[in-house]
């Protein structure tokens, strides 16, 4: 195996594995073992019971930090083949730029910087459980995870104005309660931004109790300011809900607009076939016909120009399902053998006069119908009816 096929494939091990490879698979699942293990250690550290336990979870952390660091140099190599459409050494950059990059990163440097950071903190430790996120890969329809981030950033500017009005009205409140409260307590209010923190606790309903006011006018103003603060957390609550209706409703009307009457044939491309070996793009494809998709063992390859069919691969076809003006529709029914129509001559079937039998498919032959035809099991049968059925397709009944 030449430098670039090893490097490849050790890419298709440290990433999300399909279920048939196991390499990958088991990769993924001692990952998660390791993460488990580190979360176990930053809890179970934090009690007294553990002191006779701190010499084997050092060795553990050792191990797994050691593992972080391997897995991240592995993915510095591999990061070309992450972002295939960028040079090798701006994929490199691009992935050490990246959440999931830094992450990494953080997850087992800190335990080599002791004197900077001591060892054992349990915040840093963290870090590696942060990583387990990175195993449940989101893909590129829209599902929970990227609904929330498509709504923050369209909201952004809002979200970003109202937490400026949130800040203006705490820096006003402290400089108020300042001046209302400093004489009759000058150990709690000292100095403008000593009431930051009661502002803070008021508007935003925490109401801690370490400071409040104790003059008329204070508490006055106190009662005034905890109604604002419902109002404050109310704004971006607000945006953040309009947001969330727009764009479920913004989806709702993507898939209603999706419904096209769209039909799919799949083609196996078996040894000797035409289309084996070449790419996509090459490939002798009638006007209205798509390529959808590449059904290659387990896996659905997303068919682009450079990509080449192989022996073995099923290519999924898509066309407009056919239908005229009248209302034509046309399916295909496959006989099975308990099908009432089986065994029978065509002049014979109990079918509506608007349906019509165009063609019989019997093995490789195409047979023309006639009314002495016979039916027999495990023909393929095309109907022509006027009939609006849209949910047509190949059935077996």
């Amino acid at each position: 195996m030449s430098l670039e096929a090893r490097k490849k494939r050790i890419f298709d091990i440290i990433s999300v594995g399909n279920r048939d490879d196991w390499p990958s698979r088991a990769f993924d699942i001692a990952l998660i073992a390791m993460i488990l293990a580190n979360l176990f250690i930053a809890v179970f550290s934090t009690f007294q019971s553990s002191a006779p336990y701190h010499d084997l979870m050092g060795k553990v952390e050792l191990v797994t930090v050691i593992a972080f660091t391997i897995e991240y140099a592995l993915r510095v190599w591999t990061a070309e083949y992450l972002y295939p459409a960028l040079p090798p050494w701006q994929a490199t950059v691009r992935y050490m730029v990246s959440f999931n990059g830094v992450v990494d990163l953080l997850s087992f440097l800190l335990y080599y910087l002791p004197f900077f950071f001591p060892t054992g903190v349990v915040a840093f430790r963290l870090f590696r459980v942060v990583r387990i996120f990175r195993l449940f890969r989101v893909n590129a329809y829209y599902d929970a995870l990227n609904v929330i981030a498509d709504v923050l950033r369209s909201k952004k500017n809002q979200l970003l104005s109202s937490i400026f009005i949130i800040l203006v009205l705490m820096t006003a409140s402290s400089l108020c309660m300042y001046s209302l409260e400093h004489e009759a307590q000058p150990e709690v209010f000292q100095n403008a931004f000593s009431g930051l923190w009661w502002s803070v606790s008021t508007l935003l309903t925490v109401g801690y109790g370490d400071i409040y006011p104790v003059t008329t006018a204070g508490r006055i103003f106190g009662t005034i300011l905890t109604f604002l603060g419902v109002g404050m957390v109310a704004i971006p609550t607000g945006i953040l809900s309009a947001g969330f209706v727009e764009q479920y409703a913004r989806l709702k009307n993507f898939n209603d607009y999706a419904q096209a009457d769209i039909r799919f044939v799949r083609l196996d491309v078996g040894p000797g076939h035409p289309w084996a070996g070449k790419a996509v793009r090459d490939l002798p494809l009638p006007p209205g016909l798509i390529l959808a998709v590449i059904q290659r063992g387990s896996e659905a390859v997303v068919p682009r120009g450079e990509t080449v069919l192989a022996e073995g691969d099923k290519v999924v076809l898509g066309a407009e399902g056919y239908q005229d003006e009248t209302g034509v529709t046309l399916r295909e029914i496959t006989l099975r053998p308990t099908h009432p129509w089986a065994g029978r001559p065509i002049r014979d079937l109990d079918i509506s006069r608007q349906t019509l039998i165009v063609m019989v498919r019997r093995g490789e032959k195409v047979l023309v119908p006639n009314g002495d035809l016979v039916l027999e099991p495990e023909d393929e049968v095309l109907l022509y009816s006027r009939k609006n059925i849209r949910d047509a397709q190949s059935t077996r009944f």
